[in-house]
């Protein structure tokens, strides 16, 4: 992901040790409860135009429609049916650069999702784009402002998200994995993001 003005093995472990853990600290059985289907979830929603101060002149839009839908993404390999930070939705982002008459946009599904409090953390992978390869993931952070504070937006491009040991260009710019994205920097000056905080869900039974 880029603006128009510039320019598993390891989850696998991770989450065999969380299961190891619960089952040795006495009652499996709490540890390891079966999924059920969801009610309340974590959610952010909403719209809105961002004041960027590398780039105050341009118009740059998300819209973001996103739920968690806990272990529902299988990976190969993982000892569970997927993550407890899984989720679904859509994000959609416009940049409209004046100084160059055009606007970039993608369009991203949803794959991961955590919150805290008023802020939520996602991940999304490009499907749609007329400046970014399809399949290419990019983080976003959203915060839900507070009285007269204004909501906020991290992007993890453009200013983050930079490998500095990097001996070649082409590597300058890191993968991003789930749910990675830097904190919400970005006053949002139109539109407004509703945040849903959820606790994460307990793992479901591994057993067949």
């Amino acid at each position: 992901m880029r603006f128009v003005s510039l320019g598993a093995v390891g989850a696998a472990a991770v989450l065999a040790g969380i299961i190891a853990a619960g089952t040795a600290a006495g009652d499996a059985h709490a540890a390891r409860t079966p999924v059920k289907k969801p009610g309340k979830v974590a959610s952010v929603h909403g719209a809105g135009r961002i004041a960027y101060v590398y780039s105050p002149h341009d118009d740059i839009r998300f819209t973001v429609d996103a739920q968690a839908a806990p272990f529902t993404h299988h990976m190969p390999g993982l000892p569970l049916p997927g993550l407890p930070t899984d989720a679904k939705g859509t994000v959609t982002i416009k940049h409209y650069s004046p100084a160059h008459h055009v606007t970039g946009w993608s369009k991203a599904r949803v794959d991961c999702l955590v919150t805290g409090g008023g802020t939520a953390t996602l991940t999304a992978v490009v499907e749609e784009s007329n400046v970014e390869k399809r399949g290419k993931r990019f983080g976003l952070s959203i915060q839900q402002g507070r009285g007269a504070a204004p909501d906020r937006v991290g992007f993890g491009w453009d200013i983050v998200n930079f490998e500095p040991r990097a001996k070649d260009q082409k590597d300058l710019e890191s993968p991003t994995g789930t749910c990675m994205a830097p904190a919400p920097f970005a006053p949002v000056i139109k539109g407004a993001f509703t945040v849903r905080h959820q606790e994460l869900p307990p793992l479901p039974s591994t057993r067949g």
